[in-house]
């Protein structure tokens, strides 16, 4: 099981490596590209040491420019891929099918294939563009999951929040059964 994992230059860098955490978690090898944005936010938000744990969490580390990899492919078979988080410029290109890069070319491949591919969009607030990019991504089979705090868990910390969230993504590839915590009512 083989799943993709980008990280573009928005905000909530630390989803990046609960995402690959859960990925290994379930048994997935990962296959890694990091924007040149994605790069300094990991450093600025988490640490100068962010980007090398994570690419030690990775079984394959691709370079943002090389198109050719095999992610770039529909042959290569990936159960899926998570972009987290994923900035509106990302976004943008994925929408609008500009290739222009491995990872917004890795998830013009699973929407082709008709794979899941799990963008965890961040801004706010959003403009009419950033809607109209969300909406495009979905009609053409993309998840837009905003990583927004599922309060009725009860969060004791930001790292629960973040925990949640990328568990929550991991468990829309539906690569094995929730590792993320469900509501229970009362």
């Amino acid at each position: 099981m083989r799943v993709v994992l980008g990280v573009s230059g928005a905000s909530g860098a630390a989803l990046a490596l609960a995402v690959a955490r859960h990925l290994r978690q379930v048994g997935a090898a990962v296959d890694l590209v990091v924007s040149r944005a994605g790069e300094r936010t990991l450093a600025e938000e988490v640490g100068p040491g962010a980007l090398a744990e994570l690419q030690g969490l990775a079984t394959t580390v691709h370079g943002l420019g090389n198109v050719g990899a095999a992610i770039a492919s529909g042959s290569t078979p990936v159960a899926g891929m998570i972009v987290a988080p994923c900035s509106m410029r990302s976004l943008a290109a994925i929408a609008l099918g500009l290739d222009d890069n491995l990872l917004t070319r890795a998830a013009s491949v699973q929407l082709k294939e008709r794979r899941p591919l799990v963008l965890l969009a961040r801004e706010a607030p959003l403009t009419l563009a950033h809607l109209r990019n969300m909406t495009q991504a979905t009609e053409m089979g993309a998840i837009v999951l905003p990583p927004v705090p599922a309060f009725y868990l009860h969060p004791e910390s930001v790292a629960d929040v973040v925990e949640q969230i990328a568990a929550r993504a991991v468990d829309l590839l539906r690569l094995a059964p929730p590792v993320s915590r469900v509501w229970n009512p009362s």
